[in-house]
């Protein structure tokens, strides 16, 4: 598995937890608004932060997309 992916198994298990969602709910929305795609995209930044920060960011980024 690449570092990207294991990154985005973290953000997923961590963000359905802040949200209390399923990983099935979490997996949907993620899938239905980029979030994966943002992710990978923007690892580089991300993965030096703090799981809290990454929570927070993935809440801006679905509420500027409408979610």
């Amino acid at each position: 598995m690449s570092k990207e992916g294991a990154f985005l198994i973290f953000c997923l298990e961590h963000y359905k937890v802040h949200r209390n969602l399923t990983g099935n709910e979490t997996w949907k929305l993620f899938t239905k608004y980029g979030v994966q795609e943002y992710i990978r995209d923007f690892y580089d930044i991300l993965h030096t932060t703090g799981y809290q920060y990454v929570n927070q960011d993935i809440d801006e980024y679905l509420k500027v997309r409408g979610a």
